[in-house]
């Protein structure tokens, strides 16, 4: 009975290493970033290419999305749980658009600043870096989204496929929301606007806050569960790349979450596959290209139920697959599970559609020829 009480010499050492390490030695985490270089630049849009040790396979690109506020670190957690560095490993030549942080003198950038500008100059740039061939677009949460839209936007826009990782499309399926939408429809959410307006959009240290707050049951037991796996070090390294993730979150613009807020989470016009932006009307049934929509299990803000609804919205898309892997929020897309979950859910359907876009490309660019030599001669 004491011997099971008393744990072993070897998790004993193991402990006391990594005790001296989270408190003297700088962590555990190894935080280095997979090496990248800026290939193009632009106001609230940089461009980078991940720097593999191999000349990458001939595949199509793959450009990683993230959503406004977080940092493009969630694609790049820490060495040995990277999903850039897993894209890498397969041979993709892989990519990622990076927002830049958010001041109080952007507050008048909307949502379709990064819908209809951002993503799809960034998507024409890495194409054209590629010979002209489509990208494989990789969103999480808001950029899923941002990637959706996108795309639904413009039909000449060089996608190959879409992958939407935690990213929910009817707030309505939201339990956790749904206390916080009455109380934000009275008086049509005044109480909601006067706050961000006062504010210029969502200052960064209340956006760390907030994804605190949402996960407010982890972080209460985090003392205790650090002690219980003092001697696990991947354990500790993946609790340590969070922390550093959410102490470097950005801010919300002004008129954007203004639009978050109003449109997506009062309204919940998404829920329907259709929104206006910049007086343009987007409907995510023009998206023609096979989507992957992935749900974590334990996923406050974006359930299975309102991540999986978007595959009633993609009609016109030829194929739509739903999957639902363990983790929350951030958990689904680079927990320490995800390299056998999401991440093999992902790498099927990247190969899947890129056989597919290699297969429909030439008679994509002849059609597109065809159309350049008809307005030519009218």
């Amino acid at each position: 009975m004491v011997g099971r009480l008393i744990p072993p010499t070897e998790s004993i050492i193991h402990a006391a290493a990594n005790a001296y390490d989270m408190i003297l030695g700088g962590g555990v985490a190894d935080l280095r970033p997979t090496p990248a270089r800026i290939i193009d630049e632009a106001p609230k849009r940089t461009i980078y290419e991940y720097l593999a040790p191999e000349p990458p396979r001939d595949l199509p690109p793959v450009m990683l999305v993230p959503p406004l506020a977080a940092s493009a670190r969630c694609f790049d957690l820490h060495r040995g749980c990277s999903l850039a560095a897993h894209m890498l490993a397969a041979g993709r030549p892989t990519y990622l658009v990076e927002y830049g942080a958010i001041s109080f003198a952007d507050r008048e950038l909307g949502l379709e600043h990064w819908v209809l500008d951002v993503v799809p100059s960034a998507v024409r740039i890495v194409s054209e870096r590629n010979g002209g061939r489509p990208v494989q677009l990789v969103g999480w949460c808001l950029g899923g989204i941002m990637s959706a839209l996108a795309t639904a936007a413009d039909e000449e826009l060089p996608v190959a496929s879409l992958a939407l990782i935690a990213s929910p499309f009817d707030f309505s399926r939201v339990p956790l929301f749904q206390p916080l939408r009455a109380i934000a429809n009275v008086a049509d959410g005044a109480a909601g606007t006067a706050i961000y307006r006062v504010l210029g959009g969502a200052p960064a240290p209340i956006v760390r806050q907030v994804f605190r707050l949402l996960s407010l049951d982890k972080y209460l037991v985090k003392p205790v569960a650090t002690l219980a796996n003092l001697h696990d070090r991947d354990y500790l390294a993946q609790q340590e790349a969070v922390d550093n993730f959410i102490d470097n979150m950005h801010a919300y613009p002004g008129r954007t979450i203004g639009q978050l807020y109003h449109r997506l989470f009062r309204e919940n016009d998404l829920a329907s596959g259709r929104i206006e932006l910049a007086g343009r009307a987007l409907d995510l049934a023009d998206v023609r290209v096979p989507v992957l929509a992935v749900a974590g299990e334990d996923d406050n803000l974006a359930p299975p139920a309102a991540v999986h609804h978007v595959a009633e919205l993609l009609t016109g898309a030829p194929e739509v697959r739903t999957e639902t892997a363990p983790g929350g929020h951030l958990g689904v897309l680079t927990g320490r599970s995800a390299a056998g979950t999401t991440w093999r859910h992902l790498d099927r359907h990247l190969d899947d559609s890129g056989r597919l876009a290699s297969a429909t490309e030439p008679r994509r660019r002849a059609s597109r020829r065809g159309a350049v030599a008809g307005s030519a001669v009218a």
